[in-house]
């Protein structure tokens, strides 16, 4: 039975996917995003192991909370590190007809095609659309991710879109409008969402001894944060 590493658990997450769920945030990230507030999720040396059935047991607890629409996400970090762990929880949500969702930036380092046969729903964090912005931002190789979403357009799996707006960074509108775009290729879109840049995770840094790349930065303007989301979603349609 294959055995995860899990940061932390949330009981009741109501952002995470429709309905009431259960979160589980996975250890292990490649990526270094420039804004990420959780650099205590990147070792994938850290974090609680746990088996299949020992979640498959907390989540069957917790099961009448889900109604019709709520269930299990794996977020992370990077959850497609442990595509294997996470493929065999799937299926045995799948048997236990709990809806099942992938949170995740697709930058994974193996095989994620079992898994995705046992995905409902993928919430797809897109970083960037340009190559060279999307290493100056994250570190990494945007052709990881573009492969990644090519498997869940080929498998048709629902979609929700997600891009995080930073000042300086990712809050001009010709970069929106670069977003709509590119999303309106993509056919199995159920929703798009950009969310604000904070400042939350800061002290982690200051507390692990790793220095924070956008100091002084300031946190996303909310009026232009809405401003923004009503631009994309008029590109879009």
């Amino acid at each position: 039975m294959q055995t995860g590493k899990i940061h932390s658990i949330e009981s009741m997450g109501l952002v995470d996917g429709p309905g009431i769920r259960t979160v589980l945030f996975l250890q292990g990230c490649r990526l270094r995003c420039r804004y990420c507030h959780n650099p205590d999720t990147w070792q994938l040396s850290g974090g609680k192991e746990m088996e299949v059935s020992e979640v498959m047991k907390m989540l069957k607890r917790y099961r009448p909370y889900y109604g019709k629409t709520g269930g299990v996400t794996c977020s992370g970090g990077e959850p497609l590190l442990q595509a294997d762990f996470v493929a065999e929880l799937f299926k045995a949500c799948k048997a236990e007809n709990i809806s099942t969702c992938l949170d995740t930036a697709g930058y994974g380092n193996g095989s994620y095609e079992e898994l995705l046969d046992y995905t409902d729903l993928v919430i797809f964090d897109i970083k960037h659309m340009l190559t060279e912005k999307y290493h100056e931002l994250t570190g990494g190789n945007i052709s990881v991710a573009t492969a990644f979403l090519e498997a869940v357009k080929a498998k048709g799996i629902p979609l929700w879109i997600r891009h995080v707006v930073v000042p300086g960074w990712t809050d001009e509108e010709v970069h929106i409008r670069q977003l709509g775009e590119m999303i309106k290729t993509i056919p199995n879109v159920q929703k798009v969402e950009l969310l604000p840049y904070h400042t939350m995770g800061v002290e982690k840094y200051h507390a692990l001894g790793i220095p924070y790349p956008l100091e002084g930065v300031p946190p996303m303007e909310k009026e232009k944060l809405q401003y923004l989301q009503t631009l994309l979603t008029e590109t879009i349609v």
